[in-house]
């Protein structure tokens, strides 16, 4: 039986696009990117033209317990369940009391401006500033007077 590879082979595209490399380690990235898929559950949601917001299900974490933080491109949700000396016997468990990590990878000129945990929901609020000189412009043109 072969085992079939299903992870794209971006080396082809190194070789032919100039300065397009970052957005192939992108790619790459997100192919191989498997184990952070599950836990918890979140949104992504666009809420204007440049404002967006996660919202992650994180219920039975306490502020205390959850740590963001938003290094260059990379936001990374962090959430340390602190162990329980209780001795519970559960007949059923569906509620996950583990810790977790998740990273999101940014656009450029995409920021954090705040996040709220409510009713078991984390909030993290995004906004994309783009600089005035990466904005476009109108460029004037103008007319020679060849006739002298």
């Amino acid at each position: 039986m072969r085992n079939f590879n299903l992870t794209p082979d971006l080396a082809p595209l190194y070789r032919s696009a100039i300065g397009f490399d970052r957005l192939a380690q992108l790619a790459e990235h997100a192919a191989a990117n498997n184990a952070n898929s599950g836990y918890p559950p979140y949104n992504i949601e666009l809420l204007g033209e440049n404002r967006y917001r996660i919202t992650m299900a994180v219920a039975g974490f306490a502020m205390s317990e959850l740590d963001i933080m938003s290094e260059g491109e990379k936001l990374l949700v962090k959430g340390n369940k602190t162990a329980k000396t209780d001795e519970r016997k559960y007949l059923h468990q569906g509620i996950a009391e583990r810790g977790f990590e998740r990273t999101f990878q940014l656009a450029d000129y995409v920021r954090v401006i705040g996040a709220e945990l409510e009713h078991g929901l984390l909030n993290i609020d995004l906004v994309r500033e783009i600089p005035e000189a990466m904005k476009p412009r109108k460029i004037d043109i103008t007319a020679t007077n060849t006739l002298s």
